[in-house]
C-alpha cells in the first residue's frame, strides 16, 4: 500500500491541508457557500483534491480563472452525453494483468496506483482514480512477471493516479526491479506532482526514481504557464539537474489553453523550465467533460498558428488518443497540398511555394552500390 503515515502526509498536501470536500473548498473561499449542496453532488461521484500549491495560484476574482477550471467541480460534470465513454481510450480492451496495458508493441503501462494529489476534472480516467490505493503485492508480482516474460517490452511507463504519490522506499523497489529486467531499458514516470505539490520532489524521491540498468524519463503534466511557478520551476529542476529528461503531456482544454497565447506562453514555460514540449492532447471522451472538448478544427489551426509564433523547441505533437483502444495518432496540421504530381507547402504564414517531386534515381543498373564496412 502506499505509504500514507503521518510522517509522509497526504498526496500533496501540505500540513494535511489538500481540501478534498464541497465543505472544505466553500472554507477556503474556492466556491461560493451557496453553491456547496450542488458541488457536493460531483464531489460523491467523482474524487476531489486540490493541494495549498494550487489553491494559491487560483484567481477568485476571475470567474473564468483557468487553474480554477481545471481542479475545482462543476455542475457541468455532471452532464454526460452519448458519445463520452466510462473508458475512453480503451485501457480495458489492452490489460493483460491487474493495472499492466499493453496496447504498443515495445511498451507497457503500469497503473501503479489509483490516487493523485490533485484530481484533473477532465480526468480520462475520472471513474476509476480516487478508489483505493495501489496495487497489491500479488498485483505487481503478476505485472512484473509479465513484463519480464515478454523480451519486446523495451519501455516501462509508470502511471496511475500519479506514481509520485506513493512512498520513495515503495518507489524505489519498483524502479529497481524494473530495472533488473534486461530488455527494459527505459523507465517513464507520468507525474503532477512537481507542478502541484512541489515540496514532495526531495532527495529521497529523486533517489528513488531511478537504478541501474534503465535510463528515467519523467513526462510532466500541466496546462497553463501560471503552474510553472518558481517552486515548481525549482522541483523540476531537482529532477532535471539528477540527470533525467523531462517531457511535458499537456490536454487541450476549452477556457485554459484554447488559443495561440495561452499555449505559447505554456510551453515557453515548460522550455525554460527545461521541459522538452511532447504531446498536445485532444480532449478524450470522458464522461461529463463536454465543457472541456474543443473542436478539432480549432485545435489543428491552433498548433498551426504556434509554428510561426515559437521556437522548435515548444512544438508539441497534437494527438488523438483513438476512442476504443486504437492508440494515439498525430492530428496536427497539413503544411503540403497538391495533387496528380503538384506539390506546394505552406511556410509558416500561410504561403504557398511549388517544390519539386523527388527526383527519380536514374543511376545505371551496371553501378555498383556502395558496399557497407563491416
Amino acid at each position: 500500500m502506499t505509504d500514507m503515515s503521518p510522517s509522509s502526509r497526504r498526496p500533496g498536501s501540505r500540513n494535511g491541508r489538500t481540501l478534498r470536500t464541497a465543505g472544505d473548498l466553500a472554507d477556503a473561499g474556492a466556491i461560493p457557500r451557496d453553491r456547496v449542496d450542488a458541488i457536493a453532488d460531483v464531489v460523491g461521484r467523482y474524487a476531489v483534491a486540490v493541494t495549498p500549491a494550487l489553491l494559491e495560484l487560483i484567481d477568485r476574482s476571475d470567474p473564468d480563472d483557468p487553474i480554477a477550471r481545471q481542479f475545482i467541480p462543476d455542475r457541468d460534470e455532471l452532464a454526460v452525453t452519448p458519445e463520452e465513454r466510462a473508458d475512453p481510450i480503451g485501457d480495458n480492451a489492452h490489460e493483460v494483468a491487474p493495472g499492466l496495458i499493453h496496447r504498443y508493441p515495445d511498451r507497457v503501462l503500469l497503473k501503479f496506483v489509483s490516487v493523485c494529489a490533485v484530481y484533473c476534472r477532465f480526468c480520462f480516467r475520472r471513474e476509476t482514480v480516487g478508489h483505493g490505493e495501489a496495487l497489491s503485492q500479488s498485483e505487481l508480482a503478476a505485472a512484473l512477471a509479465y513484463v519480464g516474460d515478454h523480451a519486446g517490452i523495451w519501455e516501462v511507463i509508470v502511471s496511475g493516479g500519479d506514481p509520485l504519490v506513493a512512498a520513495p522506499r515503495r518507489l524505489q523497489a519498483l524502479t529497481a526491479a524494473l530495472a533488473a529486467i534486461p530488455h527494459v531499458k527505459v523507465i517513464r514516470f507520468h507525474t503532477r506532482v512537481p507542478v502541484v505539490a512541489p515540496e514532495r520532489i526531495t532527495p529521497d524521491m529523486i533517489d528513488a526514481l531511478t537504478a541501474p540498468g534503465a535510463t528515467t524519463w519523467i513526462a510532466v503534466h500541466a496546462n497553463h504557464a501560471r503552474e510553472l511557478t518558481p517552486a515548481a520551476g525549482a522541483a523540476l529542476g531537482r529532477l532535471a539537474d539528477a540527470g533525467m529528461p523531462l517531457v511535458s503531456q499537456t490536454v487541450l482544454l476549452r477556457g485554459v489553453n484554447d488559443d495561440a497565447g495561452a499555449m505559447a506562453d505554456l510551453m515557453r514555460a515548460l522550455v525554460e523550465a527545461r521541459v522538452k514540449p511532447y504531446y498536445l492532447h485532444h480532449p478524450d471522451l470522458a464522461p461529463g467533460t463536454g465543457h472541456f472538448r474543443v473542436p478539432m478544427a480549432e485545435g489543428r489551426a491552433l498548433t498551426k498558428a504556434l509554428r510561426g509564433r515559437v521556437s522548435g523547441l515548444c512544438q508539441p505533437t497534437y494527438v488523438l488518443d483513438v476512442p476504443g483502444g486504437h492508440g494515439k495518432v498525430p492530428v496536427g496540421p497539413d503544411y503540403i497540398h497538391g495533387k496528380n504530381g503538384t506539390c506546394q507547402v505552406e511556410d509558416f504564414q500561410g504561403r504557398r511555394h511549388p517544390y519539386p517531386e523527388a527526383a527519380v534515381d536514374r543511376r545505371p543498373e551496371s553501378q555498383p552500390r556502395r558496399q557497407k564496412r563491416g
